[in-house]
């Protein structure tokens, strides 16, 4: 995700004693779906919320086309990378995700609607901005450890890059970090040594 968030809570949404939204997940992607955002902005829900933020930034574009070069190549069968606006959905955690980048099963975009299922999944990637750079390490990094076979964070302010992998019920059993010009070895089912010179926005 990049660039600056502004959440607005769902006109439906209610709070119980515990502070828990007891709007419906389908309501809350429901009204997701029929916010007419500017163009060059998504919404996505996260942590119970409506957030819209811009697109990348025009620096970005540059190791967005790197990464998806790279990972494009190294794709399962059947799976598309793409840095479109859709939208992923993840019920069990009511969230619902545009990541950066994704690597997907193309079967996932067959259906009519605006989202797609969070588990065609097989990889995805954030570029961190200093205002959403908590949603990218945190709330998202807890939804895809569960799901996602490989979550990539591209923290543009450090100029590193971690590939997390082996996702489990309590999320990602490893990890790996790497400044940006050196190697990272991304995992099945990729499987290759990633290129990190260029990443940088400059």
């Amino acid at each position: 995700m990049t660039e600056r968030p502004a959440p607005t809570d769902a006109s439906s949404a209610e709070t119980t004693r515990d502070g828990e939204d007891i709007a419906s997940f389908a309501g809350l992607l429901r009204t997701v779906e029929e916010l007419d955002t500017p163009d060059g902005y998504k919404a996505e829900l996260i942590r119970g919320k409506i957030v819209v933020s811009p697109w990348s930034r025009l620096r970005y574009k540059r190791p967005m086309k790197l990464l998806r070069q790279q990972l494009g190549a190294h794709a399962p069968e059947g799976h598309d990378a793409d840095t479109s606006p859709f939208l992923f959905v993840f019920p069990h955690s009511r969230r619902a995700f545009g990541p950066d980048l994704h690597i997907a099963d193309e079967r996932a975009f067959d259906a009519e609607g605006r989202h797609a299922d969070g588990e065609a999944l097989s990889l995805v990637a954030e570029l961190t901005s200093v205002s959403t750079r908590d949603a990218d390490w945190q709330d998202k990094l807890e939804v895809y450890g569960r799901v996602v076979p490989v979550y990539l964070v591209l923290d543009m302010q450090a100029e590193e890059i971690t590939a997390f992998w082996d996702p489990s019920p309590q999320g990602y059993r490893s990890r790996t970090t790497k400044p940006f010009g050196k190697p990272l070895r991304i995992p099945e089912p990729f499987g290759f040594e990633l290129d990190t010179a260029g990443l940088g926005a400059g």
